[in-house]
């Protein structure tokens, strides 16, 4: 397996970046992370740095190949969220820290990842949007419920609202956790937050995958791309990219 990694995070018109991201690699085996700490609440800079931090520290201890993926994305998400409940121990319930997550494991010729909340996993191949995940979100059910339309998804009032994530309450929060995927050469994969996916249109996120567009310097105009098109008011962008090219 061959392939190439890179992660971006900008901070927007935001007063700090909230958002983390990483790549880990190990023995032919890569993680893609993107913790977004939410701004609504306390401490959520350090949340998404305790997050990333332990799932960084879960990879590590992890023999590579990863035997169980499933397994591991279920373990590392719910060390994550334990780390984040901690912090906010001493907070009442309304303000505690919380985060938003995603992950993709690559390793072979395949890529399986989990999410909790509206950062999202993207999979791109011939510059189109193969999959990307289901927020865990207020709008995305009504959405799916048919109440409303996807043009109506970035100007409804409970836009911002996620049903589940990382903190706050004790209880394991529900997350969603991807089958195998086989990969095929020049496949992107993207872990992202939603300051990067929410202003654009899947057409100029799918543009990553054109395998004519160098991966760093393309994953990085498309967040300046993201901030611009929803300047005054860019939240913090931020993803990470693998490019599979075996």
């Amino acid at each position: 397996m061959s392939t190439e990694s890179t992660a971006v995070s900008l901070i927007g018109d935001r007063e700090d970046n909230q958002d983390r991201v990483a790549v880990a690699e190990a023995d032919g085996v890569t993680l893609l992370i993107a913790v977004d700490g939410m701004g609504g609440h306390a401490n959520g800079e350090r949340a998404a740095e305790l997050a990333v931090d332990s799932i960084m520290r879960a990879f590590d201890a992890e023999p590579h190949p990863v035997f169980d993926p499933f397994g591991f994305l279920h373990l590392a998400i719910g060390k994550a969220h334990a780390a984040v409940v901690e912090l906010g121990a001493d907070i009442s319930v309304e303000t505690r820290p919380r985060a938003t997550c995603a992950l993709c494991l690559v390793q072979g010729d395949s890529a399986f990842w989990a999410h909790v909340g509206d950062s999202r996993v993207y999979h791109l191949r011939d510059s189109a949007v193969i999959e990307h995940t289901r927020d865990h979100s207020h709008v995305e059910v009504l959405l799916y419920d048919g109440s409303i339309s996807r043009e109506e998804l970035s100007s409804h009032p409970m836009r911002n609202y996620v049903e589940c994530c990382l903190g706050g309450d004790a209880e394991l929060p529900r997350m969603t956790i991807s089958t195998r995927k086989v990969l095929q050469p020049e496949d992107v994969m993207l872990t992202c937050s939603d300051g990067f996916w929410s202003p654009m249109i899947s057409e100029h996120i799918a543009a990553l995958a054109d395998d004519s567009v160098e991966l760093e310097a393309g994953l990085q105009q498309l967040a300046q791309a993201a901030t611009k098109k929803a300047a005054p008011h860019s939240d913090n962008t931020s993803a990470a990219a693998l490019r599979y090219t075996a």
